[in-house]
């Protein structure tokens, strides 16, 4: 072997421990994050709206894949087994790519995932502090609003924290009713706006507010509709994670303070939160635009509304408790005019850590709402746990 040749063989080597060196320093591209979400519960009685269901039931379990795909896209996939009417169903929530290295702040993501609008509906539900969503996220985007789509994001070279964004989606979730089958809906059927800042507040407190638009081209009812209302009352839709009351504008307003001695999260903490949704635009055109007011009471409300206040309090390192007060004021179909609802949800919980990993929940709900959606005022006791296994991301803020 000649001097020449054992010198390309040293670089070859050389380069080749280099590269292996490089892909082992960043496990990510290598080793993606496995983790499972176990969620399951006994509930006393039934809940308007919700996915869980009276007795013992499976929820929200969710299997999840992560990784850096390379040094410029992420990626991620998260499938739900959970039950509805009684059977066991396998979905997809989360099937998406991520850029890492845009200029200027900003990011894109396709494919199916969380929209960004308000608060709670970009995290996963076993983070809630609470068994199940608001009353307003199930009437208005079916307890959690993902679908297929693309989103661009801007955060801001700002001191406070603000970002900014848009997305646009299938939207078949969100449709309006469709008694016939025969609407012939737009494939690209929602877009939103939003914005979020955030900050500081001393050493222990921190704050984020936001603001979302949500754009439901397949929003409002249509006169066809209105005339054969006596088939919608199950509002046309068959699966659990579609949006119960629909319009073709949705807006959001939510806040969020979070506060900690010196900023330290592990041993004690209170978070306060909250959120408002005003959704218009719902009724047949033909109506609406005629001001057409049958019937009596406040029917002739041409909007949709509801808003919740969360407290929610971790005393010690495995302890925590929490309060939630809530209600949603919407308007169904009867024959030719449109009659108000209104359900109202207190709900208290507490709930037993024993690591970042494991949570047992005791929670009371009392809800008021004689006939929404048929349910009739009641007491409900639930017994829930959500165990995490394997490698599972920081939350969201």
């Amino acid at each position: 072997m000649t001097i020449s040749t054992m010198r390309l063989t040293g670089v070859a080597a050389a380069c080749a421990l280099i590269s292996t060196q490089a892909v082992a320093s960043d496990p990510s591209l290598t080793n993606p994050a496995i983790s499972a979400v176990l969620d399951g519960y006994y509930q006393s009685a039934e809940r308007p709206m919700s996915e869980r269901v009276e007795g013992f039931g499976l929820g929200h379990t969710e299997f999840a894949l992560s990784a850096n795909i390379d040094d410029m896209f992420y990626g991620k996939l998260t499938a739900v087994v959970e039950m509805h009417d009684g059977e066991t169903e396998l979905g997809l929530e989360e099937a998406f790519i991520q850029t890492l290295a845009m200029p200027g702040g900003f990011s894109v993501r396709a494919g199916r995932f969380l929209s960004d609008i308000g608060y709670l509906n970009n995290q996963h539900v076993h983070t809630d502090a609470f068994s199940d969503r608001p009353a307003v996220y199930r009437a208005f985007l079916g307890s959690h609003y993902f679908d297929d789509g693309v989103r661009l994001n801007y955060v801001a070279p700002t001191d406070l924290y603000w970002t900014m964004g848009v997305e646009a989606f299938k939207g078949d979730n969100m449709r309006a009713a469709d008694v016939h089958g025969e609407r012939d809906f737009k494939n690209l059927g929602v877009y939103t706006a939003f914005t979020k800042i955030g900050g500081d507040a001393g050493d222990n407190g921190s704050w984020q507010a936001g603001l979302s638009y949500l754009r439901n081209e397949n929003g409002r009812l249509t006169a066809d509709e209105h005339e054969h209302v006596a088939a919608l009352d199950d509002h046309g839709h068959d699966h659990s994670h579609s949006a119960q009351y629909t319009g073709e504008n949705t807006y959001v307003g939510d806040f969020v303070y979070k506060w900690a001695p010196n900023g330290n999260y592990k041993y004690q903490h209170l978070t306060l939160s909250g959120e408002y949704f005003r959704v218009t635009d719902f009724k047949p055109i033909e109506e609406h635009d005629d001001h057409d007011s049958h019937g009596h009471g406040d029917e002739g409300k041409d909007y949709q509304e509801g808003w919740y206040l969360s407290s929610v309090y971790q005393f010690s390192p495995h302890w925590s408790a929490g309060l939630r007060y809530g209600q949603v004021d919407t308007q169904m179909m009867h024959g030719d005019h449109f009659d108000p609802q209104k359900l109202k949800e207190t709900e208290v919980s507490l709930a037993w850590h024993h690591s970042h990993f494991s949570t047992v929940r005791l929670q009371y709900t009392n809800q008021q709402g004689t006939n929404f959606d048929g349910i009739e005022d009641d007491n409900v006791i639930t017994l829930q746990y959500v165990m995490t296994l394997g490698a599972h991301g920081a939350h969201q803020f």
